[in-house]
């Protein structure tokens, strides 16, 4: 008997354009972003262009997670269809996604004891979450099994670095993501933060003042934590500031010898949280390999 190809989904926080869902054969679940009192669906009919231009226009788009109905009706067919299903959900600190998927994973259950159908919190997010799943895409269509699938995005999630950087921390602070008092002392003195994610959640690093040595510290830090860097794609995502990613890119490549980077836009769901001007480098660090 063959065995039966593993199928991968994940949702649209993972920051990873259409392309690559149709490409690698991939599900998508879209989180919804709220915006001049429309609902759309992230990476399907609003672009995150859409979300900066509004929020430089003094607007705040909200977010919500993916509709449990969303899940729901995934989930059932693939358990009705004895398809094996990999759902590599966006980090559970930063929103409830992962937490609807799983009840709905159990409801399924209860009605099709036999589905084999797994929904992994990855704790990462945007293009750190990303690479993640397009490693697990590459391995189901290689035939590999759940096991070594779920193994080794379990890994990487562990062990992805995402350092970033956001032009305003006012942006962060409404979508509840850092302190009122963080974000006033930052915009007030031109205070650029560096911050990473630990445990799935978004932590302040350390503070630069202005922009100009911003880019070296990140290498920097890449330099510190990153491990056979010369040898892993290395994720880039910017809130609509092309320019600065593949400035970036271009000195990762010179310093360390990267041969490929992932250049994508900060997403329309986690873009109205973050704002115009984000930063986002994702890599793996020294202790996975």
């Amino acid at each position: 008997m063959t065995r039966v190809s593993v199928k991968i989904m994940a949702d649209s926080a993972s920051d990873l354009t259409k392309e690559y869902f149709s490409e690698y054969n991939m599900e998508m679940v879209s989180l919804t972003v709220h915006l001049d009192d429309k609902d759309y669906e992230d990476g399907i009919n609003i672009t995150p262009k859409n979300v900066f231009d509004a929020m430089r226009n003094g607007k705040s788009p909200k977010t919500s997670q993916v509709p449990p109905q969303a899940f729901k009706s995934i989930f059932t067919e693939y358990a009705k269809s004895k398809q094996p299903l990999v759902y590599l959900a966006f980090s559970s600190e930063l929103s409830g996604t992962y937490q609807t998927a799983k009840m709905m994973e159990q409801e399924v259950k209860e009605e099709y004891p036999e589905a084999d159908i797994h929904v992994m919190d990855t704790k990462c997010a945007s293009i750190g979450y990303g690479l993640v799943v397009l490693n697990a895409a590459k391995m189901a269509q290689e035939g590999k099994s759940m096991e070594e699938i779920i193994d080794d995005a379990e890994k990487r999630a562990l062990h992805m670095e995402h350092i970033f950087t956001v032009d305003d921390l006012e942006y962060l602070k409404r979508g509840g993501r850092v302190s009122k008092t963080a974000a006033f002392v930052g915009s007030l003195l031109n205070i650029k933060p560096i911050l990473h994610v630990e445990d799935g959640k978004l932590i302040p690093l350390e503070k630069m003042r202005g922009t100009k040595k911003l880019l070296g510290r990140i290498l920097e830090i890449m330099e510190e934590r990153g491990g056979n860097l010369e040898n892993q794609v290395v994720g880039i995502s910017h809130g609509d500031d092309l320019e600065r990613a593949e400035k970036l890119a271009e000195m990762i490549k010179e310093k360390f010898g990267v041969k490929e980077v992932v250049i994508e836009y900060v997403g329309s769901a986690i873009g109205a949280h973050a704002g115009p001007g984000t930063i986002a480098l994702f890599f793996l660090n020294k202790s996975f390999y």
